[in-house]
């Protein structure tokens, strides 16, 4: 070290050491500290290239940094961002700040899977040091801005803690989780992040500091302190805090290493700009945290070792834009006190007016009042080259500045907090409006301020308005965070949206709404007196599809497979939602295709099932109304039929094809092929499956019910396709389940394939009633024939009267405590099946109470074969005539039946009475079906 070097901080070393004596009983370890964090600071100090520190959203920070520019001039400008985000800072100025610039990837290579989707946010407010150099420099003619952090590659190459990002806790967790998801699950990349890493370091200041939170430690004791001072003593402070913190913090290695790393990577690459452009280091201006400005690594400086290799990105495909950003974003993702960042606003507009700085701001820049007067180019100005003297000793010597306190601007908060207060439910009066300024001052002073802080006057607002209850939905602490600022919600403008987004608006532009600001915005579509707003439904299904509830919601209309829609009513929330709406654009130029990847995704996926593919199919079929992808996912889904082994998805298989069936019977001339394959294969498939579902404890009986719902219902097509009606005879016969359930499941199958008829079947229930051993289970025999319902529901009578008969024939004893087993069985087993049982029981039951005396069940009246016989003797000749007097439809009908054959002359007497006496066991039959209702 030179002797000029050693006389710049000379005294205060001495001072230190004299401390470091005197407190450590000694020369030390903490001698070591102190002296160290003064070589920090004077090494930054010396280095050629100026080194601007700053904390991110501090206003002091952004006030100084504009000084500094108007004063310095720079030429280039070097940046602590992500060097992969600087083609996005030009669209700022079409933004609403704050917003956040994004790198997202959704395709990864060379990260875990499970990582997926990437995102890294780097989020920006007018009150922040960046964006005064970001706006200085984009809009300062010959001045260059040039982003020097690692790539939003690197960060999760040297980082793995990205794929999950702690959680903040404790009192600096915000209390507005609704706006935190604006960032979502995006790692976060902040310029100046200083805040202590050793906890007892941290507790010790929040202590001694009394405060309750370091946000209000930060304001207190650095923010206001450096509000006035000057360029000088800004930035040795702002180092020597760097230094203290980086020192103190615990060893982690991997933190540390990510730290240095990113130290050497940044001066790595603000060497090779400096070669390649030949600029002189004294025109240059490096804008990094104060916590990153004091470095120790060999990297250091523009004479620092060139030893650091940048790793090559992977192959991830990375994809860049602007989302909107809040302040309770913003303090969700870095730990922030709730309301600290709508506070600094307000600090920051307050600073701005009372010392008459002039900040910078992008031309054009949305929410401005006017356009901002930007410095011109040119030399820079007086800068001295040789190193700023010693303002360290002088700060840390000079007593606390006592601000005269602001008794208007106090006052004037006390009446509006109480005005808040009133509109919000709270008994509150001037009385409490006096309570609250004078309560601001007591507590100033129990914490040795001279002038209350903003986050005085919070405590003394709880204290005095908010009492024992909350009337409203806020709470007085959301009540003041609300006036001093509020959560500043930001806005992308239009020409900064990707190419998705901005078609998206561009296609509702006839719906005449302001859908890019935030809010619900109605919309009202009569699509048959305006028939072009049916291209406005047809995107707004698809994002309702596609994006996060609440985006999009349909509140009268449905859409359904071959209908057209005639009226619709949509709550939409484009704005509010924006983030979901950019991201999309990540993944497409246009909303169909982004709509086709994701269904492809998820039909090609490894978990995909044959249902979660025939929802795929109806998707497709249903949003993009071609048949193109709907047959390539249906060749998807009969291939993943193939393979499956379980028949947990049959009842969601067998409901999706019926739908699909229908919607091609109907607005198809002919099935397409995928289908009769799918019906065919799924045919032989549920076949070999059926005996070892009817035995399987894991099978439900709603499932094994839907595989004999899909083997009855497709059987027509199946057997005109070519399959074996033996085939499912042969699983049936194989078929002995042990279960309740499933044994009456079977009874119905076998009903249905004229194995089992109907009084055997009857004879098999009565025979369960009437075995004591085997009523309690009775119910579980229920369930099985209600399930039996999907694949036959012809039985919906005999199911009516196997209930009606246990009710009927079991005593008070037995009926009623097995009565709640039945209702929780049903409930439980076949609640969509109960409004086929239940009109089933209103068509058989009397629609009178008076009628029910002397009602009879159905089942009960026997036809009586004398009446049968005697009403065919009556009616015999009838047929003869009828037949005679419209031979066209004889003719077709013996045709269609393949009979051969010509018209007699008629002989006398009825033949048709001769063949009923002929044949008189066929005639009682057919009478009893014809006597039944």
């Amino acid at each position: 070290m030179s002797a000029a070097q050693e006389g710049t901080f000379a005294a205060l070393r001495a001072q230190l050491q004299d401390a470091a004596a005197a407190f450590a009983d000694g020369p030390g370890a903490l001698e070591g500290i102190l002296l160290g964090i003064v070589d920090d600071v004077d090494r930054a100090v010396r280095e050629p290239l100026e080194i601007f520190p700053v904390c991110h959203h501090s206003p002091a920070s952004a006030l100084a940094m504009a000084r500094r520019l108007r004063e310095k001039q720079p030429k280039v400008v070097y940046l602590e961002l992500c060097e992969d985000m600087a083609p996005l800072l030009t669209e700022l100025r079409n933004c609403r700040l704050p917003v956040a610039v994004q790198a997202f990837a959704t395709e990864v290579e060379g990260f875990p899977a499970e990582w997926s989707p990437l995102s890294v946010v780097a989020p920006i407010t007018e009150a922040s040091a960046e964006y005064q150099a970001i706006a200085y420099a984009l809009d300062t003619p010959g001045v260059e801005l040039v982003l020097v952090d690692r790539s939003s590659d690197h960060v999760y190459q040297w980082d793995a803690r990205g794929a999950e990002p702690a959680e903040p806790s404790g009192p600096d967790t915000p209390a507005a989780e609704d706006e935190a998801a604006l960032h979502g699950e995006a790692v976060g990349v902040e310029i100046g992040d200083l805040r202590p890493r050793f906890a007892e370091l941290e507790e010790h200041l929040l202590r001694h500091g009394r405060v309750r939170h370091w946000s209000e430690w930060w304001h207190q004791y650095v923010e206001l302190p450096l509000g006035d001072s000057d360029h000088d003593t800004y930035r040795q402070v702002m180092l020597l805090i760097g230094s203290l913190f980086r020192r103190l913090a615990p060893g982690d290695p991997g933190r540390v290493r990510v730290d240095e790393d990113r130290e050497r990577y940044m001066w790595t690459r603000m060497r090779e700009h400096l070669a390649a452009s030949g600029t002189d280091p004294a025109d240059c201006l490096y804008v990094c945290g104060a916590f990153h400005a004091a470095s120790r690594v060999a990297e250091f400086g523009v004479d620092g070792a060139d030893t650091f290799e940048i790793a090559p990105r992977t192959a991830t495909t990375w994809q860049h834009g602007l989302i909107p950003s809040s302040h309770a974003a913003i303090e969700a993702q870095f730990g922030l006190a709730a309301g600290s960042v709508s506070i600094a606003a307000t600090v920051w507009a307050k600073n701005v007016r009372r010392t008459r700085v002039e900040p910078f701001r992008l031309a054009g820049q949305a929410g401005a009042k006017k356009k901002a007067r930007t410095a011109k180019s040119g030399p820079a100005a007086a800068d001295p080259a040789v190193p700023a003297s010693d303002r360290l000793t002088g700060f840390l010597q000079r007593p606390p500045v006592l601000d005269r306190l602001d008794e208007a601007e106090l006052l004037g908060w006390s009446v509006e907090i109480v005005r808040a207060a009133r509109r919000n439910g709270y008994l509150a009066s001037t009385a409490d409006a006096i309570a609250v300024f004078e309560t601001s001052i007591l507590l100033a002073g129990m914490r040795d301020r001279a002038k209350p802080t903003p986050y005085d006057f919070q405590d003394a607002a709880v204290t005095c308005i908010e009492k024992d209850a909350v009337p409203g939905r806020r709470d007085v602490r959301r009540l003041v965070e609300i006036m001093m600022g509020g959560d500043r919600v930001g806005q992308v403008g239009y020409d900064a949206l990707p190419p998705l987004a901005r078609d998206v608006h561009d296609r509702l532009a006839p719906l005449g709404l302001k859908l890019q600001q935030r809010g619900v915005r109605r919309a009202l579509l009569d699509i048959t007196s305006r028939p072009e707003l049916e291209k406005c439904s047809d995107l707004l299904w698809m994002l309702r599809y596609l994006m996060p509830h609440g985006a999009a919601r349909p509140i009268m209309g449905e859409r359904r497979l071959g209908e057209r829609p005639i009226q619709e009513s949509w709550d939409l929330a484009l704005g509010t939602h924006q983030r979901a709406l950019i991201e999309l654009g990540y993944e497409g130029v246009s909303v169909e295709q982004v709509l086709e990847q994701r269904l492809r995704r998820t039909a090609y996926g490894p978990q995909a099932t044959t249902a979660v593919v025939l929802e795929a199919v109806e998707d497709a079929t249903l949003h993009l109304r071609g048949r193109r992808l709907a047959d390539e996912l249906g060749t998807r889904a009969l291939d993943v039929l193939a393979t499956e082994r379980s028949v947990d998805g049959a009842p969601e298989v067998l409901r999706r094809v019926r739908r699909l069936l229908a919607y091609y019977r109907t607005s198809e001339p002919v099935l397409p092929p995928w289908i009769e394959s799918f019906v065919k294969t799924g045919y032989a498939h549920y076949c070999t499956l059926l005996p070892t579902a009817f035995t399987d404890e894991d099978a439900t009986v709603r499932q094994v019910a839907a595989m004999l719902g899909f083997l009855f219902s497709m059987e027509g097509l199946a057997l005109s396709l070519g399959c074996d009606r033996t085939q499912l005879e042969l699983a049936v016969a194989q078929s002995h389940p042990e279960e309740s359930a499933k044994t009456a499941l079977l009874w119905a199958a076998q009903t249905q394939l004229g194995g089992l008829s109907r009084a055997e079947l009857r004879a098999r229930c009565d025979a369960l009633l009437g075995n004591s051993m085997v009523v309690p289970a009775y119910p579980r025999y229920l369930s099985g024939f209600l399930h039996a319902l999907e694949p036959v529901p012809a039985l919906a009578d005999f199911v009516v009267e196997a209930v009606s008969n246990a009710f009927a024939r079991l005593p008070d004893p037995v009926l009623l405590p097995w009565l709640p087993t039945l209702i929780g069985t049903l409930r439980a087993g076949g609640a969509e099946l109960a409004p086929l049982l239940i009109r089933e029981a209103g068509r058989i039951f009397p629609a009178r109470l008076e009628a029910l005396d002397s009602w009879v069940p159905p089942w009960r009246v026997q036809p009586d074969p004398g009446a049968v016989r005697s009403g065919w003797r009556g009616s015999a000749g009838r047929g003869v005539p009828l037949l005679a007097s419209h031979p066209a439809t004889c003719d077709a009908m013996a045709r269609l039946l393949g009979c051969d054959g010509g018209w007699e002359a008629a002989e006398p007497g009825p033949r048709g009475a001769a063949l009923v006496h002929a044949h008189p066991g066929t005639a009682t039959a057919l009478g009893a079906l014809l006597a039944r209702p």
